[in-house]
């Protein structure tokens, strides 16, 4: 289970990269590189970490279901999602 300042922490980044977004497009497009310097760090989306939607773990993150591969192992033992069997786990 991650630290709530942890997850707090990617919330607050998720909405500084939704606040300057429309700015950083058109910075680029404009090629202003000074401009996009001179945007706060966490503004980019590429310091977005992908963290579990159920127990905020940052590690073993599948995309396709937004959970990490424990939860996912867990979830397909008990029938939750759907079109997935037990092979040899």
């Amino acid at each position: 289970m991650a630290k709530e300042s942890m997850k707090a922490r990617e919330v607050k980044r998720a909405k500084t990269v939704a606040k300057y977004a429309t700015k950083r497009k058109a910075l680029k497009e404009a090629g202003d590189w000074v401009g996009l310097q001179k945007l706060p760090k966490n503004a980019s989306p590429v310091r977005m970490h992908n963290r579990c939607k159920l127990t905020g773990r940052p590690k073993g993150y599948m995309r396709t279901f937004g959970i990490s591969r424990v939860m996912f192992r867990e979830m397909a033992n008990k029938g939750l999602i759907p079109g997935v069997r037990k092979a040899s786990w």
